[in-house]
C-alpha cells in the first residue's frame, strides 16, 4: 500500500437499501478504495443492519474489496459466511472476543483475507498492543458503534497517535464515525490512513467532491 494514500471507504448504512447496487456504483465510480459494510446483531449493538446474503449480492457488481464491520457478539460463528459470501476485510470487536481475540484473528487469516480489529470509543487502545503484528488493520470507533450520522468524539482520535507508535509501518489505522472534511483533517495529522464515512458521502449533492475532500 502506498503509504501516502488515505483509503477511503464509504457506508452503505447510509446509502439507499432500495437502490443499493445503484449507490454502490455511485461511490465507485467516485473514486471510493472499499466498500464498508456494518452488519449489526441487535445484541453487540441496538440496532440489527444488514448480514451474509447482502454481501453476497454486493460481491456479484462491486468492483472494490468489502471492508466488512462486524459490530455483532460471537463473531467467530459467522466468519466463514462472510468470508464465502464474498468479504475482502473482516473486522471484529475486542470488546466480543476479549481472550479469544488471537483465535478469531487466525480463523479470519485461514480464509485468506485482511483482518481488522476494533475497538469502541471506551475502550482503551492498550488492549490492542499484543495483536497489531498479527492484524492488517485497526479500526478505532469515534462514535459509539450502532447508529450512523453521530457527532465526532474527538478524544478517541487521540488513541491514533499512540496505536501508530507501537504498530508496524504497515498497519492500517482507521476511524469510523462522524468523518467529515474537517474531522478528517483531524485524523489524518494524527496518523490515520482509512476513513469510513457514511452521511457524509452519501448525504452529499457531489459524492466525488465528498470523496475527493477526505483524502
Amino acid at each position: 500500500m502506498n503509504e501516502n494514500k488515505v483509503i477511503i471507504s464509504p457506508s452503505i448504512l447510509s446509502a439507499d437499501f432500495t437502490e443499493l447496487g445503484r449507490d454502490v456504483k455511485a461511490v465507485e465510480d467516485a473514486g471510493a478504495d472499499w466498500i464498508h459494510v456494518d452488519v449489526m446483531d441487535g445484541h453487540f449493538v441496538p440496532n440489527i443492519s444488514i448480514g451474509v446474503p447482502v454481501v453476497k449480492s454486493l460481491k456479484k457488481t462491486a468492483r472494490v474489496p468489502l471492508d466488512v464491520h462486524l459490530m455483532i457478539e460471537n463473531p467467530e460463528k459467522y466468519v466463514g459466511a462472510f468470508a464465502k459470501a464474498g468479504a475482502n476485510i473482516i473486522t471484529f470487536h475486542y470488546e466480543a472476543t476479549k481472550e479469544n481475540t488471537e483465535s478469531v484473528i487466525s480463523l479470519i487469516r485461514s480464509f485468506n483475507l485482511k483482518v481488522g480489529v476494533s475497538i469502541k470509543p471506551k475502550t482503551n487502545q492498550d488492549v490492542l498492543i499484543p495483536y497489531l503484528d498479527k492484524i492488517d488493520m485497526v479500526l478505532v470507533m469515534t462514535v459509539e458503534p450502532g447508529f450512523g450520522g453521530q457527532e465526532f468524539m474527538g478524544y478517541c482520535a487521540q488513541k491514533i497517535p499512540y496505536i501508530r507508535a507501537k504498530a508496524p509501518e504497515s498497519l492500517i489505522v482507521q476511524v469510523d464515525g462522524g468523518i467529515n472534511e474537517k474531522t478528517a483533517n483531524i485524523c489524518k495529522s494524527l496518523g490515520a490512513n482509512s476513513l469510513v464515512a457514511g452521511s457524509y458521502i452519501y448525504g452529499s449533492d457531489d459524492i466525488k467532491s465528498a470523496i475527493d475532500s477526505l483524502r
